[in-house]
């Protein structure tokens, strides 16, 4: 009887377990964003201004690198909840990592509580945010024409906390320091930890399965290859072929890597049928947009911090703004625009875009973004009025809800039963593709050749965006009745 209420109580028209996992979600992300719009002055900024003085563009590159190892670690946290935990319980210990890490970067100072911090924010934000949004997947049947617009509600909450998390830590960051700013990220984490507990019951049975246990035997096997693993990884660092340098670089050969290798071993795995390799093959030119794509986006905190920092004229009424606040203003046309794209892709149902297309014309919206900057480049000094670059970052934002939350929900469709978590952790590898790569990028960044940085790369994407446009007819008909 509990059960059968759970599957039928809604809330809006929408399963009741939407609205722990959109709370959960809201704070993690209160917490990251927040820690991470903060963090490239942390690393760049004088001693005198509270940071650690390192070069600029090795700071950008190793916040482009960080948010690529986020997403790395989404796999370690897809394969925990197939094989060890379960969804629902990965969701919970990921987030009391992802506390502990903010919790040592503003408790530690220097390098060491960069490093420190931001190992476990990265692998506690890879276990939560892969098995959130693969738990709400659950939620919903295959096919269900509510679920893209579940998905755009969840993405809401994303950016709610997108958008509170920097006010607050940037006004911290310069009222009373940086590590103040990493404090209150803690705070969140825990309060989103709080709320997740209280209203367990909500997700009913939802997730506490694991499909694909691992054996007793294979334990043994299982935790030495984490222990090579961490020595493989030791060696690299101590023989000095992994710098901060060239972290970025090196971050996203890895991940194109892992990505490779795990599409291989999804078509190649004896438990996935013939029609689920066939919706895999599908799912590939799907990575490949969105890793350029978020090659884009991403760039919100390494080139546009920069921009915002260097460029941007702050002064609002007398006062002058955190440089940090342009990591709030995205988030405030998604709040904006949200619920009137779930409510537009839940009234379409079958008449929408399809997925595909939706892609393509995200894509193409984040190149023209781009290009938007062009007419802004030649200036000197902080000469760029807030209002130019608030308008821009609309264009961001639909281009995002054109893709990322409809990415979301549809690698929930697509992925082979034993694989769930871990294809939503494939997902996030083609984010984590285009997050490292935003550092990799960042380093040709010049304010004295703005024109041709974003002429390039917007002119790239709009190209790359047609390609997958003209794609779609392939692309759908290899989804399997997904639409």
């Amino acid at each position: 009887m509990a059960t059968r209420e759970h599957e039928t109580r809604t809330l809006f028209g929408h399963p009741i377990g939407l609205t722990n996992l959109f709370g959960v979600e809201l704070w993690e992300r209160f917490s990251f964003y927040g820690m991470l719009t903060i963090l490239g002055y942390y690393l760049y900024y004088s001693v005198s201004d509270g940071g650690l003085a390192l070069e600029q563009s090795t700071a950008t590159g190793i916040v482009g690198a960080y948010g690529g190892l986020v997403y790395l670690s989404t796999v370690l946290g897809g394969w925990l909840a197939d094989r060890v935990l379960g969804m629902e319980r990965t969701v919970f210990y990921g987030g009391v990592v992802v506390m502990a890490g903010h919790i040592a970067l503003a408790l530690i100072p220097g390098l060491t509580g960069v490093g420190i911090g931001l190992v476990l924010v990265a692998l506690g934000s890879g276990a939560l945010k892969a098995n959130a949004s693969s738990l709400l997947g659950t939620l919903y049947a295959k096919g269900d024409p509510r679920a893209d617009g579940g998905f755009t509600l969840f993405y809401l909450g994303i950016n709610l906390g997108a958008f509170v998390g920097p006010l607050i830590t940037g006004l911290l960051q310069t009222s009373v320091g940086f590590h103040w700013g990493f404090g209150a990220a803690a705070v969140g984490m825990a309060l989103g930890l709080v709320q997740y507990v209280i209203f367990r019951r909500n997700l009913g049975e939802h997730g506490r399965d694991v499909p694909n246990p691992l054996p007793r035997s294979a334990i043994g096997k299982t935790v030495g290859v984490f222990v090579a693993g961490a020595v493989v990884i030791a060696l690299v660092i101590a023989l000095g072929l992994v710098t901060l340098r060239n972290l970025s670089q090196v971050t996203t050969g890895v991940i194109i890597v892992a990505s490779i290798a795990y599409f291989a071993i999804m078509l190649t795995n004896s438990r996935v049928t013939e029609d689920e390799r066939i919706r895999v093959r599908a799912f590939i030119p799907l990575f490949i947009a969105n890793a350029v794509f978020w090659s884009l986006f991403q760039q919100m905190f390494t080139v546009l911090a920069v921009y915002s920092d260097e460029r941007m004229n702050w002064s609002l009424f007398g006062w002058t703004a955190p440089s940090s606040w342009i990591g709030s203003i995205e988030p405030v046309w998604i709040i904006a625009l949200s619920p009137l794209f779930a409510l537009m892709w839940t009234r379409l149902g079958k008449r929408a875009p399809t997925t595909p297309r939706k892609f393509a014309y995200g894509v193409i919206g984040m190149g023209l973004a781009f290009l938007c900057f062009v007419p802004l480049a030649g200036t000197e000094g902080r000469t760029v009025p807030v209002l130019a670059v608030t308008a821009i970052l609309a264009v961001f934002a639909i281009s995002e809800l054109l893709i990322s939350p409809i990415g979301l929900s549809v690698t929930t469709k697509l992925a082979p039963e034993a694989f769930r978590a871990q294809m939503m952790a494939l997902y996030f590898f083609s984010v984590g593709i285009g997050t490292s790569m935003s550092g990799v990028l960042a380093g040709y960044y010049d304010a004295a050749h703005e024109f041709f940085y974003f002429g390039t790369l917007g002119g790239i994407t709009v190209v790359v965006g047609v390609i997958v446009l003209a794609l779609t007819p392939w692309i759908s008909r290899h989804m399997e009745g997904v639409h």
